[in-house]
């Protein structure tokens, strides 16, 4: 037996440590180089980390949702009896290990001995997308029956098995362990917790609510749409946000800043730097579109849909999801009337916004049906008076009233 010992490898830019997410191998499997081994999680970016080399996994160390430091050790492979592919290709010396005797009569601590190979249920094949929707649903593959070509398992298994019916308790009308999902908060799930909790126990949050009549705005959106409606993209309300957002940080810097609490020190920033909150099926993440303040309507429109879409997919890089200085949060036609957002610290503001709905409403003397939307806004009150926080809110609510404002340059 030849060990080689594959330790937690340098992520960049001064990370020192990451969380496991998902093991994509167990003790006893054979691997090839380049397979996937294991999702890492460092601050809001996943990474799949492949296996460095080919061979038979001996140990793994750490279960999901264990923090491990760079450098400590991932997993331990057998190299001496490497896939046929990879047998004419020697190990490097530098990195193997002298052979050690393995006790019989002791089980790795960090992993179940290993089925023998007539026992144990053959790998299952799956597309990296396949892989990761299953990963995200917290399920197996090897639990999920494959339908494709020598039983790879595609997108629709994972649909079938996640649609599948629950078992029933063995006596009806009884509770049972069966009725109880337990889930452990890991990833990127335990870093939103983590950051909701610190955010509301830190910051003293003011939440401030307005109306705003969009009825001009979104017939100037509709026609957009129409006269460009050779583009792939199509105009929302978030891009036309956005402008007036970053027309009015320019009104009130003190809204466009990252407060230091430690350092006690406030840092505005003359760029516009949008964080766009996104709903993915690993938990909340906020890519942010950089420098609006000179990104023209269609411009924003293709950001906010190439970041979504990455994030959606996992495949945000930590650049794509830091170093925003502002928050948009948006549930789309799930808006509701009103929310309170929590701030994305150690930003000081966030723009809610909530569902569009027509209603009637007095316009010009007269009553008649019009849009109306509510912005629901939250301000770091160390930071932010409420007086400023409601006059931000009323230079958005100006421009999003007055379309045409959005395009023009105040006086000199």
């Amino acid at each position: 037996m030849v060990k080689y010992v594959f330790k937690l490898p340098d992520l960049g830019e001064g990370t020192t440590k990451a969380e496991i997410v998902k093991w994509h191998v167990a003790a006893g499997d054979i691997v090839r180089e380049d397979q996937p081994l294991v999702d890492m999680m460092t601050d809001k970016a996943t990474m799949e980390i492949p296996s460095p080399i080919g061979g038979t996994i001996l140990q793994i160390h750490g279960e999901p949702g264990d923090i491990t430091p760079v450098g400590a050790e991932l997993a331990v492979f057998d190299v001496a009896n490497l896939p046929h592919e990879q047998a004419s290709e020697p190990a490097t010396p530098a990195t193997i290990e002298k052979p050690e005797p393995v006790a019989k009569a002791a089980a790795p601590s960090v992993a179940p001995p290993a089925p023998k190979s007539s026992e144990r249920r053959e790998k299952p094949t799956a597309s990296p997308a396949v892989r990761r929707l299953a990963n995200e649903r917290s399920i197996s593959l090897e639990d999920v029956p494959g339908s494709g070509p020598n039983g790879r398992v595609l997108r629709e298994d994972i649909e079938a098995f996640v649609d599948a019916p629950p078992p029933k308790s063995v006596r009806s009308g009884m509770s049972s362990d069966i009725d109880i999902e337990e889930i452990k908060i890991i990833g990127l799930r335990r870093a939103i917790a983590e950051r909701m909790q610190d955010a509301k126990r830190r910051i003293p949050h003011i939440t401030y609510v307005e109306e705003i009549d969009v009825s001009s705005l979104e017939e100037l959106r509709d026609h957009l749409n129409k006269e460009h409606a050779a583009r792939a993209i199509k105009l929302t309300m978030l891009p036309l946000l956005m402008r007036a957002v970053a027309k009015a940080v320019a009104l009130y810097p003190q809204c466009n800043a990252l407060f230091d609490d430690a350092a006690g020190v406030v840092r505005r920033h003359r760029s516009v730097h949008i964080g766009v909150a996104t709903q993915t099926p690993s938990g909340l993440m906020v890519p942010v579109v950089r420098h609006v303040e000179t990104l023209g309507l269609w411009e924003s429109a293709g950001e906010v849909a190439r970041l979504a879409g990455r994030a959606r997919e996992g495949r945000a890089t930590r650049d794509e999801l830091t170093g925003s200085t502002i928050t948009i949060s948006s549930l789309g036609g799930l808006g509701g009337v009103v929310s309170t957002p929590v701030i994305n610290a150690p930003e000081v503001a966030i723009i809610g916004v909530n569902r569009i709905v027509e209603r009637p409403v007095v316009h010009r003397g007269a009553i008649v049906v019009r849009k109306m939307m509510n912005l629901s806004s939250s301000f770091d009150h160390r930071i932010i008076d409420g007086w400023d926080a409601a006059s931000f809110i009323q230079a958005i609510k100006g421009f999003l009233e007055q379309p045409a404002t959005l395009f023009i340059e105040p006086p000199r």
